[in-house]
C-alpha cells in the first residue's frame, strides 16, 4: 500500500488552442481535486498556442495559487508538451488529461485508488468514444490492435494518455529523451505495475479537434516506427518473395522458348511486371526512408522543446526557463 497521508498529486495538461474551453475545464478538475485528500496542483503547458490560451492560463493561476503554467517557445507536438510537463511535474504521483474535457477528471479518484493500492501506472481505457464518426472509431480500434500484433510492447488497447503514473514511472519516462516520441508506446515500455480502469469518452466540450486524419496517421507511423521492426521484415519479406516469382517466370519463360519454340509474347505482362516489381523497390525504400529519417533526427540530438515563460506560485509570475 502507498502511503498518502501527506501526499502530493500533480495534473499535467497539455494545451494548444484551447482558450476557450479551459475555464470550464478547470472548474470540473477543481471540483474533483478539492475532494482528494491530497495536496494538489495544476500544471498547463501551453504548446505555442496562436489564440489567447496563455492569456487564459496566466488568469487561471492568479485566481487559483496551485496553478502553474509553462509556455513552450513554439508549437512543437502534444509528445513534446507532455513530456515538459513530466520534467516540471514534482509530486508524488501525476495525471496526464486533455483539456477538452473528452476524458472526464472526474475519473481521476479511481486512478487514484489504484495508485494507493501500489501501480505505478494506471491508464485509462476507452470502452465508447461519443462525438466520433464510425470511421474514426474503427481506425481507432484498428491502429490499437495492429500496434498490439506488430510491436515488442504490449500496449494496452484503447488506451490515450489519460492515466496516473507514480513518481517512480515519471522519473524513469525523465531518462528517455529520444525525439520520435510516441507517449503511449513509452509509458507502456517503462514498465512496472500496470493496471487499468474503464470509460466512456465524451464529446469535445468547445472548440474543434486538432487531429485530423493526416496528423492522426502521421502518429500511427510514428507509433508503429518507434517500437516495430515489422515493416522492414515486410519489404525484406515482399522483396524475396517477388524476387522468387520473377525468376520463376523468367525460367518457364526460357523454358517455353528452348522446348516449344515459343516466341516471347506478352508485352502488357512485361509492363504489368516492371510496374510491380517498381513499385516494390519503392516501397521498401520508403519504408527505409522512414527509419533512416529517424535515426537522423536522434543523431542531431536537439532539445525535445524550449520553455518561454514560466508561471509559478513559488516563483515571479512569468520566469523565463530552459529544460
Amino acid at each position: 500500500m502507498t502511503d498518502t497521508a501527506a501526499s502530493t498529486l500533480t495534473v499535467v495538461a497539455p494545451a494548444y488552442n484551447e482558450a476557450q474551453g479551459l475555464p470550464a475545464f478547470h472548474a470540473r478538475l477543481c471540483e474533483v481535486l478539492d475532494a482528494l485528500d491530497l495536496r494538489t496542483r495544476v500544471l498547463y503547458v501551453d504548446d505555442g498556442s496562436r489564440d489567447g490560451t496563455w492569456e487564459a492560463i496566466r488568469t487561471l493561476a492568479a485566481n487559483d495559487p496551485r496553478t502553474d503554467g509553462l509556455r513552450l517557445s513554439r508549437n512543437f507536438g502534444k509528445e513534446a508538451a507532455l513530456s515538459a510537463g513530466l520534467d516540471h511535474a514534482d509530486a508524488d504521483a501525476v495525471v496526464v488529461i486533455d483539456t477538452d474535457l473528452q476524458d472526464p477528471p472526474e475519473l481521476i479518484p479511481q486512478l487514484v485508488e489504484q495508485w494507493r493500492a501500489g501501480f505505478d501506472v494506471v491508464y485509462a481505457t476507452r470502452s465508447a468514444r461519443e462525438g466520433e464518426s464510425r470511421f474514426k472509431r474503427f481506425t481507432a480500434a484498428a491502429f490499437y490492435r495492429v500496434m498490439e500484433r506488430l510491436s515488442d510492447t504490449p500496449l494496452p488497447r484503447d488506451t490515450g494518455d489519460f492515466r496516473l503514473l507514480s513518481r517512480q514511472a515519471v522519473l524513469a519516462l525523465r531518462e528517455l529523451r529520444e525525439r520520435q516520441r510516441f507517449m503511449k508506446g513509452l509509458f507502456a515500455w517503462i514498465g512496472y505495475r500496470q493496471t487499468g480502469v474503464s470509460y466512456r469518452r465524451h464529446a469535445r466540450h468547445e472548440g474543434r479537434s486538432k487531429w485530423n486524419y493526416w496528423r492522426l496517421l502521421n502518429l500511427a507511423v510514428e507509433g508503429i516506427t518507434s517500437f516495430s521492426v515489422a515493416p522492414l521484415r515486410l519489404a525484406t519479406w515482399i522483396g524475396f518473395g517477388s524476387s522468387v516469382l520473377a525468376f520463376a517466370y523468367g525460367a518457364w519463360v526460357l523454358l517455353k522458348a528452348l522446348i516449344w519454340g515459343d516466341p516471347v509474347r506478352g508485352y502488357p505482362t512485361l509492363i504489368l511486371v516492371i510496374l510491380f516489381l517498381g513499385g516494390v523497390q519503392l516501397l521498401a525504400l520508403g519504408v527505409i526512408g522512414e527509419y533512416l529519417g529517424r535515426m537522423y533526427a536522434e543523431s542531431k540530438q536537439r532539445p525535445l522543446y524550449f520553455v518561454q515563460d514560466r508561471l509559478s506560485s513559488d516563483a515571479p509570475a512569468a520566469v523565463r526557463d530552459d529544460p
